[in-house]
């Protein structure tokens, strides 16, 4: 029987894989061009509602339709089970995440545009904020996620009624 941290190792591999190979299809759909610069889509460039909850990044007609698709897959085998709780939701909420962080880190690593050479505040304007060598995003969502990975992996409290 695996072990339930083996697991979460097995699973966080598995959400960096979806994340390679969805960096590799927004290569091939964005190209050079980053954050949708030149697709055929509606942009709002600022709004004060950007710079809270976005980064200061601009939202896009792609992106409003991409996030919440890669939130209701991950959402999927919850469904399918007919199983949810907050645990579950904690695991799902830290995967998409890191889904998300790895994602975007392989799509500058992968694409022949870029490279990790040009992973720079310089060479990136639509990751308006760094700490370090990283988007304040790598962090702060890194953070999170493995916050809500340790809680989803803790037992929970036995009542003293029932011990």
């Amino acid at each position: 029987m695996t072990r339930p941290h083996g697991r979460t190792w097995a699973m966080v591999l598995w959400v960096l894989l979806l994340g390679y190979f969805f960096a590799n299809v927004e290569i091939q759909i964005e190209g050079a061009a980053g954050w949708a610069a030149n697709l055929p889509t509606w942009r709002v460039e600022k709004h004060w509602l950007l710079d809270i909850f976005w980064g200061g990044r601009a939202m896009t007609g792609y992106h409003a339709w991409v996030f919440p698709f890669v939130a209701l897959f991950f959402h999927f085998p919850a469904v399918f089970a007919g199983q949810w709780s907050w645990r579950i939701e904690a695991r799902i909420i830290a995967c998409i995440m890191l889904f998300w962080i790895a994602e975007d880190f392989l799509w500058f690593v992968l694409n022949p545009a870029y490279g990790i050479a040009r992973f720079t505040p310089a060479q990136v304007p639509w990751h308006k904020h760094w700490i370090a060598f990283a988007p304040t995003d790598y962090w702060t969502m890194g953070a999170v996620a493995a916050s809500l990975l340790w809680l989803s992996q803790r037992r929970p409290a036995v009542s003293r009624n029932e011990a």
